[in-house]
């Protein structure tokens, strides 16, 4: 594409990204292909596509579902160690452990969602990439 700062790895290439490193890189919120581009618009908005790459990160209606369950399953993991810690480690009773428990919930969640979108992104590409080596092989 015409204007973009970077050349678009080949994704079959010794210039694609390993997993760790497109992990790394959607971590730290830079495409999961280049590393150079944004990948949020904003806290809680993803970007349609990488600005230098191109790389699309929503492909079709429903792609982001795996980063609502992986927002799901590490709040409730959260959620299981804070209940540990409470019942077993405080003398609170039930009413003071849910006042102290679901804002901190809540608050984990507010923090932790647009990480798993970060993520999700990266899953999304690397299992995408991984697919289309295994079509063309064929």
């Amino acid at each position: 594409m015409a204007g973009m700062s970077s050349p678009e790895p080949d994704e079959f290439s010794a210039e694609a990204p390993t997993i760790l490193r497109a992990m790394g890189r959607a971590f730290s919120r830079r495409c999961p292909r280049c590393g150079t581009g944004d990948i949020l618009e904003s806290r809680f908005k993803l970007l349609q596509s990488c600005s230098d790459c191109g790389l699309c990160y929503r492909k079709e209606s429903g792609a982001m579902t795996g980063q609502m369950y992986l927002t799901a399953i590490i709040t409730e993991i959260f959620t299981a160690v804070l209940v540990l810690v409470v019942f077993f480690l405080t003398d609170l009773d039930t009413l003071s452990s849910i006042a102290l428990g679901l804002p901190l919930v809540v608050l984990f969640s507010y923090l932790v969602l647009p990480i798993s979108m970060r993520i999700w992104a990266a899953v999304e590409y690397v299992t995408d990439r991984v697919g289309e080596a295994a079509d063309h092989s064929l």
